[in-house]
């Protein structure tokens, strides 16, 4: 990974409490169409705060989690229940071949991806898979797609188009699919997402106040001036999945 691209990797122990309450979850039909039935052992790499893998525990599978931030793993460790230890991508802390599936939700994007996939099919059982997960905006909501654009204008990472695993053998080419489902905010929780994000961390307060402004008046103007009212933000859980050949 580039430097420029590490500082926006790891920033997100900064906010990690902010991080934890405000990232959604992921569509549980898109973790069951990823994985099949439980229990699995299942490696999730770049777990952040844990949030997918309390959801995979809660699938009934074993999580073990993989996360380099130690300010993430601290406040992991004071509020889930699974295991995580420190590791990379691309250096994982597991024996060959000791899990049926290795996950990632949206942390691909900051992988070196043929040192990870390398590290991954040593992990993996023979037949195991691999699943890459992602959160987006469902654009065919007019407003969401406004806010889509505003947040390109904000994102210095490079990270602003979802780009699927390309995997070669000994995996098979990774499946795609869409599952849409809805995350609840208000104005304030809405703000609260996107300071958890890389773009507004990293920034100069007054850019991230800028930032705020803008946003804040996209949510008076085009979804609702009460400052109180839920509202519903369409999402897609895009879930990508490969798996290694049976014959390692």
């Amino acid at each position: 990974m580039a430097a420029h691209q590490s500082v926006f990797s790891m920033c997100f122990g900064e906010v990690a409490g902010l991080y934890d309450r405000s990232r959604p979850k992921y569509a549980t039909e898109a973790l069951r169409w990823a994985l099949g039935p439980p229990p699995l052992r299942v490696a999730d790499l770049g777990a952040g705060t844990g949030i997918l893998s309390r959801q995979l525990a809660a699938l009934g599978h074993d999580c073990v989690a993989i996360e380099p931030d130690a300010r993430m793993r601290h406040h992991w460790r004071q509020t889930t229940g699974t295991r995580v230890i420190h590791g990379t991508a691309e250096d994982i802390p597991l024996p060959d071949h000791s899990v049926d599936a290795v996950v990632t939700g949206e942390a691909y994007h900051w992988f070196a991806p043929h040192r990870a996939h390398a590290e991954i099919a040593r992990v993996l059982k023979p037949g195991g898979c691999f699943v890459a997960l992602w959160i987006v905006r469902d654009e065919t909501t007019p407003w969401a797609a406004e806010l889509s654009a505003l947040l390109a204008r904000y994102d210095r990472t490079g990270k602003t188009e979802v780009k699927g695993p390309i995997m070669q053998q000994p995996f098979t080419p990774a499946a795609r699919k869409e599952f849409p489902h809805i995350a609840q905010h208000t104005h304030d929780s809405l703000l609260d997402l996107y300071r958890s994000h890389s773009y507004y961390i990293t920034a100069a307060r007054p850019q991230q106040l800028t930032f705020e402004r803008d946003l804040e008046h996209l949510i008076r103007t085009r979804i609702t001036s009460n400052r109180r009212a839920r509202f519903a933000l369409p999402c897609l859980t895009l879930a990508y999945r490969t798996r290694l050949a049976d014959d390692r």
